[in-house]
């Protein structure tokens, strides 16, 4: 479980990073505060997270996009986009899935049921 917690710790981090060099200052704030969210101990809670890192993965994607299209109308090369971006993407993308583990679904329960 802690493994799981520090990749997607790291893939926020980049997304904040990613955002900050943007400009975007409030989806740094978000992307920051993301992960506490895995403090509260509700199923929605790690769906939330898991979508956040989905989000984030396609972001990737869609910068890799752009860039290269620019990159393709100057006639600059772009194929370190691909290799600097392409893993970036699919890590997020990993974070993401790597929560879908029974052994986190457990710790993160869809109802608590009420014993008397």
């Amino acid at each position: 479980m802690v493994f799981r917690v520090i990749l997607l710790i790291l893939a926020y981090l980049l997304l904040g990073a990613h955002f900050l060099r943007g400009g975007h200052l409030w989806l740094v704030i978000i992307s920051l505060l993301m992960p506490s969210l895995l403090l509260i101990k509700k199923r929605w809670s790690l769906i939330l997270v898991q979508i956040g890192l989905y989000l984030g993965a396609w972001i990737w994607v869609r910068t890799a996009i752009i860039i290269i299209h620019d990159r393709i109308l100057m006639s600059a090369p772009w194929g370190k986009v691909v290799i600097i971006i392409g893993p970036v993407a699919l890590f997020t993308l990993l974070a993401g899935l790597l929560l879908n583990s029974p052994r986190v679904k457990e710790r993160y329960p869809r109802k608590t049921i009420k014993t008397e």
